[in-house]
């Protein structure tokens, strides 16, 4: 019979998380670095590049893989027989972790959970409550499972009561490209199937936990029904062409993962839940010998690549012009130099309340750059903590006003941009980059200088001025209105769908 003590379960908790925001899984690694290695797509390449270099400089300098380090999920499975030396509840001893490890102060963490999600959505701080699941098992240890989901990905999940004759693989197929690049491909998909409509979504989330395996699979061949789906899915999933950050190309997904439960004869519920490629998971048992330490891993393990930025055209941001703007084309690598301003979400609301009321903003952005950014606070002797972009989209339902009467010429975030964005860059001769989701730590280091200089109120949602130096990003949407993330996407399809012709 083992007994857990209190502070060894809370700082079990508390390490995990702080070890999965800077080491990736190294099977995410090894698959990650094949699917460098088989990329012919030249911007996939680039990114999978950048988030092969980001994941090494994080494990060498233990900050965090992506600037939205969070919410955290956690699976116990509690022995019977285990005994507590505690006075506080599982759930209480588990958010007293998370607020250790968020708030360790030689890896900060940033705080992204909201309370009062309907209402004043206020930050808690500590990025507590975590999301807990438990069940009790024979046994005599506690096993545990630390997860943090970043909200690009976590926002693209998707759930659907089919019919019982519907097909599960055209449903996949069909909403996979409705999710766009926003969870931050490559990665993985969890599929849940059956039991009920919650049973599914946390099926779905439990198998995001499970290690990348589809190249063993595919080497000794399906055993059941769920194996026969993950190599069919795989295949095809890949074949849609979406690529890396949604830039077309040959990998999508590093793997399948499929989880399923018995179900009502009437139903049959599915869940897809997307992996980003800040893959962050841990497993580890406590059995009553004290608090785990997970071992590091060898940086053997991640290829050594450096960052070419001989490639990129130099851009000084506080000279630009609209020629210059309008000369870009969808796809070129650009190096930015010179102040950007930094907004998302709340932000953009307040900024456009203020523009409604015909109030002056706190800076102006006539001529300026604004970066789709919450970062990480900075410790020692950064200027800023990672630093990569938030998923654009969000920020469409503002663009056209913003870009009507502010002036500003141009917007850097990540993944896609929807329709109504896209006509009021068209309009405006404005211009979208993206950067990569997934090298946040790599995209601080081009960062010289950081100030706040608005709504410092709003925290990690206050607008900052940068200076950046080599900044690297791609056209994603020119000032005609072209979208990269529309053609590459066409362009690989396209052409794996003739390679898979040429092969049979």
């Amino acid at each position: 019979m083992a007994t857990i003590k209190q502070d060894d379960f809370i700082q079990s908790i508390a390490d995990g998380l702080q070890y999965i925001s800077y080491y990736h899984p190294v099977d995410y690694i090894k698959n990650l670095a094949a699917a460098y290695e088989r990329e012919e797509s030249p911007a996939a390449k680039d990114a999978i590049a950048q988030i092969l270099i980001n994941s090494r400089m994080c494990a060498e300098g233990h900050r965090p893989i992506c600037q939205d380090t969070g919410i955290v999920t956690v699976f116990l499975k509690i022995g019977m027989n285990v005994q507590w030396e505690a006075t506080l509840s599982v759930e209480d001893m588990v958010n007293e972790g998370v607020r250790r490890a968020y708030n360790y102060p030689d890896n900060k963490l940033r705080a992204s959970v909201l309370a009062d999600p309907a209402g004043k959505r206020t930050n808690t701080k500590d990025n507590t409550p975590a999301v807990v699941n438990m069940t009790v098992v024979p046994g005599d240890t506690v096993d545990v499972i630390v997860a943090a989901k970043g909200g690009g990905s976590e926002a693209k999940s998707k759930f659907a009561m089919l019919n019982p004759s519907d097909s599960i693989v055209d449903w996949v197929l069909k909403t996979v490209p409705t999710m766009g690049a926003g969870w931050c491909p490559p990665g993985m998909l969890g599929i849940g199937i059956g039991g009920t409509a919650e049973k599914a979504m946390l099926l779905a989330k439990e198998a995001l936990m499970e290690p990348i395996d589809i190249t063993d699979l595919q080497a000794r061949g399906a055993k059941n029904r769920a194996e026969e789906l993950r190599l069919e899915l795989y295949d095809k999933v890949n074949a849609l062409g979406i690529g890396a950050q949604g830039l077309g190309g040959l990998t999508t997904v590093l793997d399948i993962k499929v989880k399923d439960y018995p179900t009502h004869a009437a139903n049959l519920p599915v869940a897809l839940i997307p992996n980003c490629a800040a893959t962050r998971h841990a497993h580890f048992v406590l059995d009553g010998s004290g608090p785990v330490m997970l071992e590091p891993p060898s940086l053997e393990d991640w290829p050594k690549l450096t960052y070419d930025s001989s490639k990129g055209i130099r851009v000084d941001l506080d000279s630009v012009t609209p020629e210059q703007i309008q000369s870009w084309k969808p796809g070129d690598v650009l190096l930015l130099n010179g102040k950007i301003l930094t907004g998302r979400d709340a932000a953009h609301k307040r900024m456009v309340e203020m523009l409604n009321k015909g109030e002056k903003l706190p800076v102006d952005f006539k001529g300026r750059f604004i970066y789709y950014v919450g970062p990480v606070d900075p410790v020692r002797e950064e200027v800023v903590g990672p630093a990569g972009p938030t998923t654009a989209t969000r920020m469409d339902k503002f663009t056209e006003q913003v870009l009507a009467q502010t002036g500003l010429m141009g917007m850097i975030g990540k993944a896609e941009r929807g329709p109504v964005a896209i006509e009021a860059i068209k309009k405006h001769r404005s211009v979208y980059l993206m950067a990569v989701g997934g090298a946040a730590y790599l995209v601080s280091k081009a960062i010289k200088a950081s100030k706040v200089v608005g709504f410092e109120d709003l925290g990690m949602e206050a607008i900052y001025e940068f200076e950046v130096k080599d900044m690297p990003v791609t056209v994603a949407v020119d000032s005609l209105g072209s979208s990269v993330h529309e053609t590459g996407p066409k362009e690989w399809q396209s052409r794996i769908s003739k390679i898979s012709v040429a092969v049979e």
